[in-house]
């Protein structure tokens, strides 16, 4: 890959990684205000939340797994020869995942709770809803600045000797998605209860 080029991929990237981050932090604050804001306003950040979550996260985190293997893969670091690579492409799947699955459950139920009048008055399911997104959204941007840590300080080496550090790091990591998929898996995700 040409300088020029590589310049460019290196922009795109930070751009969709930067906007992503941006959209996490206002669904963060539009389910802050969901749970905190009377029945109008919490009504229409639910719906607001869904709006962001199709029309800026989805997209945004596309862009940003998608230039990010393509810049791994056109410059010196490649794409499988360092840990700290492979660590932040495990993380963006993951939130990628994550994200795509949230949207199209719990955050799609919230719209369609807070969009019902009759449903929205007894609050309790959408109230559940609405504190597991704050949750998600929380755990998302922590992932996202995760990430961008990572990127900055490249804190791992080659593959082949995993450090004291990183083996750390990925046992935390794994204890977390344990956590996640066992809380959604065993019924006590809230949006679960709600349907």
């Amino acid at each position: 890959m040409t300088s020029r080029l590589r310049k460019l991929g290196l922009t795109v990237h930070i751009i969709f990684s930067v906007g992503w981050v941006g959209a996490v932090a206002a669904f963060l604050i539009l389910a802050i205000s969901a749970l905190t804001s009377d029945g109008a306003t919490s009504r229409a950040a639910y719906l607001a939340m869904d709006v962001v979550g199709r029309g800026a996260l989805l997209p945004l985190s596309v862009g940003a797994l998608t230039s990010g293997i393509v810049q791994s893969l056109g410059t010196r670091w490649g794409l499988f020869r360092h840990y700290w690579v492979l660590v932040k492409l495990v993380l963006t799947v993951f939130a990628t995942a994550a994200l795509f699955l949230h949207q199209f459950t719990a955050v799609a139920e919230a719209a369609r709770l807070a969009s019902d009048a009759a449903a929205s008055s007894g609050g309790l399911p959408l109230r559940q809803l609405g504190l597991q997104l704050r949750a998600d959204a929380g755990l998302a941007l922590l992932v996202l600045v995760s990430i961008t840590v990572i990127a900055v300080y490249k804190p791992w080496g080659l593959v082949g000797h995993i450090s004291r550090s990183l083996g750390l790091f990925l046992a935390a990591v794994t204890a977390l998605l344990v956590a996640f998929v066992a809380l959604h898996l065993s019924g006590r995700s809230p949006h679960q209860h709600s349907h």
